[in-house]
């Protein structure tokens, strides 16, 4: 008898097979298009695969993407997931840029929470889900590294720099910044301005099962599946740093 397959299981399929069809099409966008072209060519072929796998796999599910029409009737769903096909358009139409991904996560209204998720970075060969720890390497200094983002680093980290010694690491995507706080390759991610619950709530949900700490700006808990699906600011870091972190945003 075939095993039923997990949501989770199904998220890491998902954004495998999504990231795996981008990464082969990469080259001959590039060959042929330019800036938005390819942007567009590559949100659309990973929303296709999208619509195909939850109409194939999770028929009776909703679904809140990025490149699709929002269908508002998910405000009453049982289970709403919430997808970015290509997260970092930006990176991924530019060559030799590897800080693009695809996101995939499950909300359950039974739970109020997040409970599936998978970041896949195609270009980088990783995959993070829910289901696995990753084995994240120690603080390495008492210099706090801080993942921001490359189009619009916050002003905060100004006042996060007159508390505490900091070194400051530019990167793409949402879910690219997530995975070097995942992995330890540096202590914290700051956004100050809005992510869409596209952006954030795989990296979140990944995030908070390796035990970072994840919130908004002013410390509070992440609430998806909302009307207007705009999450705020973010701060994703090593627990032990979240208090310092919190003092010096609110400062």
């Amino acid at each position: 008898m075939a095993s039923v397959e997990s949501d989770v299981q199904f998220a890491r399929a998902l954004a495998t097979e999504i990231g795996d069809a981008l990464l082969a099409v990469r080259d001959e966008l590039f060959a042929r298009y330019e800036g938005q072209e390819i942007k567009d060519r590559g949100d659309a072929l990973a929303q296709a695969i999208i619509d195909r796998q939850m109409r194939a796999r999770r028929p009776l599910d909703a679904v809140l993407s990025e490149e699709a029409v929002d269908d508002l009737s998910r405000l009453t769903a049982d289970r709403v997931w919430i997808v970015d096909p290509l997260d970092g358009t930006r990176e991924f139409a530019r060559q030799g840029r590897i800080d693009w991904g695809v996101h995939i996560a499950l909300w359950d209204a039974s739970q109020g929470a997040l409970t599936a998720a998978a970041v896949a970075l195609p270009a980088q060969g990783v995959l993070f889900a829910t289901d696995e720890q990753v084995n994240r390497a120690p603080q390495s200094s008492q210099v706090v590294r801080i993942v921001a983002s490359q189009s619009r680093t916050p002003e905060i980290l100004q006042a996060v720099g007159e508390a505490m010694p900091i070194e400051i690491v530019l990167w793409g995507s949402a879910g690219a910044k997530a995975a070097r706080v995942i992995t330890g390759d540096v202590d914290a991610y700051i956004h100050d301005s809005d992510l869409n619950e596209w952006d954030s709530a795989a990296p979140i949900a990944v995030a908070l099962a390796n035990g970072l700490h994840v919130s908004r700006l002013d410390g509070s808990a992440f609430t998806f599946n909302q009307r207007v699906p705009v999450t705020g600011g973010i701060l994703m870091c090593r627990a032990e740093l979240a208090d310092d972190l919190l003092a010096a945003v609110n400062s």
